[in-house]
């Protein structure tokens, strides 16, 4: 039987054998490489490997808690924090963590946040100072993840998509993406802007106002807003998100970032 078979079989059976371990350790090992994801793009879909996260939660049944040290910095846990990070071409600013079967590109910064396990992310891209990337993950190249940014993490079940964040995007300071909603190429997501998969994000820029759920188009620069709802007691104003316009795909990316930010006045 094939690795694959074996962790599926094993998920299903909740049967731990010597070969399945053998199994689940070599997928976890491919997922710290880069070999395999958790989600890939294939033929402009994105596509979730569910295998894979069977894999990682048979990975945490494995594994026993037991004391490590990274460093100066002591911890208890399951699963180590990633190592060989300067011949991956990775920094890593203290305290900063990227655990064990995540995989970062080279040219990744990761200031005091933390990428889990089974996140994927991409060169050039910045998790900045609390910014967290949880669980399978998926976040593009030369993204700007700010300050306090929540990116949330999924294992269960295992065929939900996680959030995926395109290529170029900026993510302002404290923003929380959760539910798999997914964050399109080049976007700009302005400070504290809430995004799940129920969240409307309604696209102020058109004359009906056009709804999206779970998704921001590539070069939207969104806020977050807030939308009336009518109660027994009265009326409340819940989340959600507008699209006041949109990045300009002529210009630079650095040199359209800075008009989105002096045009529509975005806090980032």
């Amino acid at each position: 039987m094939s690795d694959r078979q074996l962790i599926e079989t094993a998920y299903a059976d909740n049967e731990l054998t010597a070969e399945v371990r053998q199994a689940v350790e070599r997928t976890i090992a491919l997922l710290d490489t880069g070999q395999v994801r958790v989600a890939e793009k294939t033929d402009g879909v994105w596509v979730v490997n569910d295998w894979i996260k069977e894999a990682i939660l048979l990975y945490f049944r494995m594994t026993e808690l037991q004391p490590m040290q990274a460093g100066p910095f002591m911890y208890y846990d399951k699963i180590p924090t990633k190592t060989d990070l300067a011949a991956q071409g990775v920094r890593v600013v203290p305290p900063g963590t990227v655990r064990y079967g995540a995989f970062c590109e080279p040219g990744v910064v990761v200031m005091p946040g933390y990428v889990n396990i089974g996140a994927y992310v991409g060169s050039g891209t910045m998790v900045d100072t609390w910014a967290t990337v949880g669980s399978c993950a998926q976040i593009g190249k030369d993204v700007h993840l700010a300050g306090g940014v929540g990116i949330g993490g999924v294992l269960e079940p295992p065929n939900a998509r996680p959030v995926i964040i395109g290529d170029g995007a900026f993510i302002g300071s404290r923003c929380i993406i959760t539910e798999g909603a997914m964050i399109g190429d080049g976007a700009i997501l302005g400070a504290n802007t809430t995004l799940t998969a129920s969240i409307p994000i309604y696209d102020m820029t058109t004359s009906d106002k056009t709804e999206y759920r779970g998704e921001v188009p590539e070069r939207a620069i969104v806020v977050q807003g807030t939308r009336p709802r009518e109660f027994a007691g009265g009326t409340a104003y819940l989340q959600c998100a507008y699209i006041i316009g949109y990045r300009s795909e002529e210009t630079d990316k650095k040199v359209s970032l800075n008009d989105a930010l002096r045009t529509f006045g975005v806090s980032v």
